[in-house]
């Protein structure tokens, strides 16, 4: 050692800086190689954390899969706390005529309680929906199927026609306890404790909720199921915040009461100020404006509605609406779905100059004056006008005031009729008492756009909103819902969308996109494609703040 030393006095000043650089570079070096030789024979995963915090605007009524109705709130919970058919089963087949569909589960399955889950909750869950009493809206769903125990952990499900999608109602199918809700008469279900301290099967379960003197809940507390099917998640405790407002949530948020949250408004992203992760996902839905030809005659002129389709600025509502972040949409197939022909929307896109063009082979002159298209008799001064329901949802009051805006260019009167999205539901939507209406349908994780479409679906409680009618398009639709041959399925989408394109029943608007907001530690939300806000917490047992690093 020491003759190092010598030997280093012997340095000039340049000898020396060069020496200790040389070391440096040397030290720099080999731990730049220790890293990459570590990082190539180890990969990194997952590790446990403590707790995580969900945001949430609501209150919670019924956790119960069966009588959830539509609150957002109560799904949340569902999906945390309940799991699903697939979830739960070994295995499944299907018969070659796509009739009778088997399901197996797993061995040894629990409740959170520690109490045995076996076929006969999963015919109870199916009995339950399909009793009346119960008031289920998953009844219509589940009308006709009959369902047979074939063993403690194997069930058979009997369709009466083929439905090439059933697997997506087995994914969705959230099973009950038989040993909770069988001593409850199904009229009582909506007073069980039960709905509000729920005994389930998913990746955690309930350990008690918080609330306030006057009724609101405040927090859930849930906790790790030890009889979860799959694997532990890795946080430990998973608690949910309710808050009454979107902007006492935003608060909570930057003052480090929660750790993430869902559904935010695109441009109230900007009132966040605490570092954060913007996670974006689709979710098979889109917005149009449907239109009820039987209530104006007008919207039977191809050249009038060609015109009103053509003069949307989707581009301008997108980025001002929703700050960029939502797909425009032309027809009524998402281009997440194999089938999608975007050929289709090259027909359908905004010109103003179109627009008017289709408008001049009309009998409709523009008014100088007023600024709107006008039919002038002898009789008469008839303005080109329309009316048009919207439910008072903020996106949706601003999108409508755009295109008003937008039809107002071509000469085009539109009136605008805002309700409570309540009456929208319970009164307009029965009665169909509408020339327009702007709405959303929400599709799942496949293209059966039967209920929205098919002629059958008309009037209440059916979702064809247009009250449109095309034998073409009902056999297209059929067939899609039957056959089991993929190759075509696509073949019948791409004629579907090219004959809903020309006969013009809606003016298909918009997808928005879901952004969630979380740390900037979070992983494990891989899902590109969720089918609603709830099923972010599909595989919330993936989910984690921490990971570390292991050998190969």
């Amino acid at each position: 050692m020491n003759i190092f030393v010598q030997i280093y006095r012997h340095f000039t000043k340049t000898e020396r800086r060069i020496f200790i650089g040389t070391i440096l570079i040397f030290i720099i070096s080999s731990g730049m190689l220790v890293f990459l030789l570590f990082h190539a024979v180890t990969t990194e995963i997952p590790a446990p954390s403590s707790q995580y915090v969900e945001g949430i605007v609501g209150q919670p009524i019924a956790i119960n899969p069966i009588i959830s109705g539509t609150n957002d709130v109560d799904r949340d919970l569902i999906e945390i706390l309940f799991s699903d058919l697939i979830d739960l089963s070994e295995a499944y087949k299907v018969s070659d005529d796509g009739q009778i569909w088997s399901v197996i589960l797993k061995e040894n399955l629990r409740w959170s309680d520690g109490k045995s889950l076996t076929s006969d909750d999963v015919i109870f869950t199916i009995d339950t929906i399909q009793n009346t009493s119960t008031r289920s809206s998953l009844n219509q769903m589940w009308r006709g199927v009959i369902v047979n125990r074939i063993s403690e952990r194997e069930v058979e499900f009997t369709l009466r026609t083929p439905y090439s999608f059933f697997l997506d109602n087995l994914k969705e199918l959230k099973i009950i306890p038989k040993h909770i809700f069988g001593v409850i008469p199904p009229e009582n279900f909506r007073l069980s404790n039960f709905n509000l301290e729920p005994v389930g099967s998913g990746p955690y379960k309930f350990v008690s909720f918080e609330k306030l003197n006057n009724g609101f809940i405040t927090k859930y507390n849930l906790t790790t199921n030890e009889y979860f099917a799959n694997h532990k998640p890795f946080i430990k405790d998973f608690k949910i915040a309710f808050y009454p407002t979107s902007i006492e949530l935003i608060e909570a948020f930057n003052n480090g009461e929660i750790n993430g949250f869902g559904g935010i408004d695109p441009n109230k992203t900007y009132d966040i100020n605490l570092g954060h992760l913007i996670i974006e996902k689709i979710i098979p839905q889109y917005y149009a404006i449907f239109l009820n030809k039987n209530a104006n005659s007008n919207l039977e002129d191809e050249n009038v509605i060609d015109a009103l389709n053509l003069a949307v600025n989707r581009e301008k509502i997108i980025k001002e609406v929703f700050d960029g972040r939502a797909m425009d949409i032309y027809q009524p197939i998402l281009p997440i779905f194999s089938g999608y022909n975007i050929k289709v929307d090259s027909e359908n896109l905004f010109s103003i100059e179109k627009a008017n063009e289709k408008l001049n082979k009309t009998k409709w002159e523009l008014n100088p004056e007023t600024g709107f298209r006008e039919k002038i008799s002898k009789e008469k001064s008839e303005i080109l006008e329309f009316s048009i329901i919207v439910p008072q949802v903020p996106f949706l009051t601003q999108t409508v005031e755009i295109i008003k805006n937008d039809f107002k260019e071509v000469g085009i009167k539109l009136n605008l009729i805002i309700l409570n999205p309540t009456d929208v539901i319970n009164e307009v939507l029965k009665n169909r008492n509408y020339e327009m209406i702007l709405f959303g349908n929400i599709m799942k994780s496949n293209p059966d756009i039967f209920s929205f479409w098919h002629s059958s679906q008309r009037f209440y409680p059916g979702l064809n909103l247009s009250l449109y009618e095309n034998s073409k398009v009902d056999n297209l639709l059929e067939s899609i819902r039957t056959n089991q041959d993929e190759s075509l399925q696509v073949e019948d989408l791409s004629k579907l969308q090219t004959i809903i394109s020309e006969d013009r029943p809606a003016i298909f608007l918009y997808s928005p996109i879901y952004l969630y907001i979380a740390p900037k530690s979070f992983g494990g939300f891989d899902e590109k494609v969720i089918n609603t806000p709830s099923d972010r917490f599909e595989n919330i047992q993936n989910w984690h703040l921490k990971t570390t690093r292991v050998f190969k």
